[in-house]
Order: C-alpha cells, then structure tokens, then sequence
C-alpha cells in the first residue's frame, strides 16, 4: 500500500463515520426540551435523546448534515430508566442516551422551525 493511500485512509477515520440521511434521521431521536436543556443554549450547547448504541462520532456526523452546523464537542451519558408501577405491579421504564452537542461560536439550531 502506497505512502499516499495510507495517509488517505487515516484521514477518512479521523473525519468520522459517511452517515446515510437516513441514519442520520436513525441517530438523532428528538430534542430534549426541559428548563436545564434550555439553560444549556445559552452556552451554545444544544441536547438531544438517541439511541443507546448511537456513537459519539456518529451523533456529530448526523448534527452536522441535519442542521448545517459546525459541532465542536460531544459529551453523551445513559439516562437509567425509573422503577413505576403499572396497576400495582412493579415496572421499569427503558434506559435512554442523552447526547449535549456543543456548536461553534456564532451558530444555533432553531427547533421550532424542524427539518426541511
């Protein structure tokens, strides 16, 4: 394998996952909108629910060719689902992954406007 070809390969991994559009749609589930994830857009940080094997990678691949914008830093963490009880009888609710996607300086997405 020539020096060159080498060199290309390194960089195709450093440049993150090609997401198809519609594992992009796959990856990012929703906004989440609570007062703290409201907080957090004041500094440039947005939050969204995604799916528990969704990579970081990944997430930022699909914010970037969903919304047009630039991520600077992904941090994600697994929501523990609560214990309820349903008609007497204890439950569970499903585990879920919170990802906070950090946007450049200058940028925002507008969630009231949605996806072309």
């Amino acid at each position: 394998m020539s020096e060159a070809a080498q060199q290309q390969g390194k960089g195709a991994a450093r440049r993150g996952p090609a997401l198809s559009r519609e594992r992009m749609y796959q990856t990012i589930l929703s906004p989440v909108i609570t007062e703290k994830a409201t907080r957090l857009g004041e500094q440039n940080q947005v939050v969204f629910r995604v799916p528990i094997e969704a990579t970081k990678p990944e997430i930022k691949a699909a914010v970037e060719g969903l919304f047009g914008v630039t991520v600077v830093a992904v941090n994600t963490l697994t929501v523990k689902g609560k214990t309820k009880r349903f008609r007497g009888r204890p439950g569970r609710r499903s585990d879920w992954k919170k990802a906070m996607v950090r946007l450049a300086p200058g940028q925002s997405i507008d969630f009231t406007t949605g996806l072309a």
